[in-house]
């Protein structure tokens, strides 16, 4: 069976991929992924803050004349940090014997210096950059602000949230600087919180992103009603969430050059088998990496085997967008369609009888 795909111009053995997470946090898990036959690894993200805050941690010591490398330096690192910069480059570097292409992510939500960090990364070993702009509008600036880390004042009568197109061209002003310090591709994780979301992805490919992962999941805060506080965390996704991400999939298909990643909701080879369907030329997982462990990945991949020889396919070219929006539909009368028909299913199905 040929499970041969093809990812930001990057040949890869077959469309699954173990996505930023714990199991790609070490060489040793990455190196048991590879042998379980992932195609290709995304590493947990390095984020604008570590970077930021390494740099001025090498300031400091420049200006008292220690060496940003001598054992001086151990006190300065914050011990529950999981990655800093140098440690992620040196990461990249091991991974790279892996046997599969490594995928590096740079975490941030300013246009700024931290970016030309992604050269580090290619230079590394990195056969690509996956860019997370992990951005809510209204977020306080970064620590290193001239703010110190607080919004800046809100004059009498105004809005603290920027208007919806400020906050979109923040993307693709994030995405021009990486792009401009590195030559492998770039790809762009997103949020599906946009007031337009398929117009925001036809201007990240226009701005010259090689791929487009759908969709990234915020951690969001909530409320405890028992103590009284704010609460974080967080959950590993269910098959329940990819409905969204793969009828943007569907949506996109045939209408963007960049490459399009499913991200959410794989637990099953059935999972990756409807990303495929929807047009998705990779399928990405960490929750069920997580739930069941590297040898998960040799499941899904037999699973989708086995269903590709149950329904008579013989490589993912023969089935990938099959069930795609077509080129000449609209979209509107695409979503509505399907719309109409979960509604008509609900009311038949739940009806009081």
């Amino acid at each position: 069976m040929n499970l041969v795909t093809r990812y930001l111009g990057l040949d890869l053995r077959n469309p699954l991929v173990a996505s930023a997470g714990p199991m790609t946090q070490t060489a040793d898990r990455i190196e048991r992924l590879a042998e379980a036959g992932v195609g290709a690894v995304v590493l947990p993200s390095l984020f604008e803050e570590q970077i930021r805050a390494e740099a001025d941690r090498d300031e400091r010591l420049a200006e008292v004349g220690i060496d940003s490398f001598g054992e001086a330096t151990s006190y300065l690192v914050d011990p529950d940090a999981s990655i800093w910069p140098r440690q992620y480059l040196s990461l990249i570097e091991r991974a790279a014997g892996s046997g599969v292409p490594v995928i590096a992510s740079l975490n941030g939500s300013t246009p700024g210096g931290w970016t030309d960090y992604a050269r580090a990364m290619q230079d590394a070993g990195a056969a690509a950059i996956e860019l997370n702009i992990y951005y809510l509008p209204g977020d306080a600036p970064p620590a290193s602000s001239p703010h110190g880390g607080l919004p800046p004042p809100v004059p009498a009568g105004a809005s603290p949230f920027p208007p919806g197109r400020d906050a979109e061209q923040r993307y693709i002003d994030i995405l021009a600087s990486v792009k401009s310090v590195v030559s492998v591709p770039v790809a762009v994780k997103l949020t599906p919180y946009f007031s337009s979301f398929g117009e925001m992805a036809a201007r990240l490919d226009k701005a010259g992103a090689d791929g487009l992962v759908l969709f990234n999941r915020f951690m969001q805060t909530d409320i405890n009603p028992d103590t009284l506080t704010i609460s974080t965390g967080f959950k590993l996704s269910n098959p329940a969430e990819a409905t969204l991400a793969r009828s943007w999939i569907a949506r996109l298909r045939g209408h963007v050059r960049a490459s399009l990643a499913a991200s959410t909701g794989v637990e099953t080879a059935d999972d990756v088998a409807a990303y495929l369907l929807a047009g998705a030329d990779v399928v990405m997982t960490t929750s069920a990496l997580l739930r069941h462990g590297p040898a998960h990945a040799t499941v899904l991949l037999d699973g989708l085997t086995a269903w590709m020889r149950l329904k008579g396919f013989g490589g993912l070219a023969e089935l990938r967008g099959m069930l795609a929006a077509a080129a000449d539909a609209t979209q509107t009368a695409y979503g509505r369609s399907g719309y109409v028909s979960a509604v008509e299913h609900a009311t038949q199905t739940y009806a009081p009888r």
